[in-house]
């Protein structure tokens, strides 16, 4: 492990990037052809991992998919912190095709999934069947009958995603077929009620009591909770702020004082 590092350019949890500034492909290729073995670590909304050996994708994971399917979901992920370990190979492998036709399938997904968004343009859009008025009998396979079935008019093509635990693109696609079928009409986009953010105050409050209790590293703790969260301190929503004050809690060791940390910050909520 000792020579491993010692050849790697790169540290073990370096810094490489947020996925609101960069775009993964570009953190990913010179990984890739210079040969690198790691872990490549996304943290935000979700966690998920890349893991390279010489230079191939073998592993990919999220909280719900591994494989193929975790690296196309990473891949279109637009928020989260990414970090890169030099490590030695993982015992789990997931990915069994090359790196090269990895990347193609990738990149032919893309290709579909802009056609895709010319029909359906959110992944809030909902549909409902549609009259069958040519009187023709229509073949479908079991992926298309379990969409069919859940497009009722009221939920969302997120919705369905997460109810069958299929990653968003195989629902998108499917609705797809089923529109150029004809047996799919689109309602209408629901629209996302309006966030209410934290106080204007709330992070300097909050930094000032974490400060009392963890000292210098303080803000740089609650940055990192923040790229974890995914939300950044202008626009942090109203209803995460006791998620968020919870996560910090349990970065302090002490009992006493992480409770009276609480006690304070609780009381930010109140207002």
């Amino acid at each position: 492990m000792a020579l491993i590092l010692q050849t790697c350019p790169l540290m073990p949890e370096t810094f490489l990037g947020d996925l609101s500034q960069v775009k993964l492909f570009d953190i990913l290729k010179p990984l890739l052809t210079e040969k690198k073995t790691g872990k490549v670590a996304i943290r935000g909304n979700e966690d998920g991992e890349i893991c390279l050996e010489i230079g191939d994708i073998v592993h990919a994971r999220t909280n719900h998919f591994a494989g193929e399917n975790a690296f196309f979901t990473i891949m279109s992920w637009r928020a989260g912190k990414i970090t890169f370990a030099p490590e030695l190979p993982p015992k789990e492998k997931t990915i069994h095709i090359s790196t090269e036709q990895l990347l193609l399938n990738w990149s032919s997904r893309k290709q579909e999934f802009e056609k895709i968004k010319e029909v359906i343009p959110s992944t809030n859009s909902i549909f409902r069947p549609s009259l069958q008025k040519d009187g023709k009998e229509k073949n479908i396979g079991a992926d298309q009958w379990n969409i069919l079935v859940l497009s009722n008019g009221t939920k969302t093509i997120s919705e369905i995603a997460k109810f069958l635990e299929w990653d968003e693109y195989k629902v998108l696609k499917t609705v797809h077929q089923l529109i150029q079928m004809d047996l799919l009409e689109r309602v209408e986009d629901r629209v996302e009620v309006k966030k209410k953010w934290v106080r204007g105050d709330f992070f300097a409050v909050l930094d000032m009591e974490f400060k009392k209790v963890m000292g210098p590293v303080a803000p740089l703790i609650i940055d990192d909770k923040l790229v974890d969260f995914g939300e950044h301190k202008e626009t942090f929503p109203e209803q995460r702020a006791l998620p968020f004050i919870e996560a910090l809690s349990e970065e302090i060791p002490n009992p006493f004082k992480r409770n009276e940390f609480l006690k304070v910050a609780m009381k930010l909520l109140s207002f």
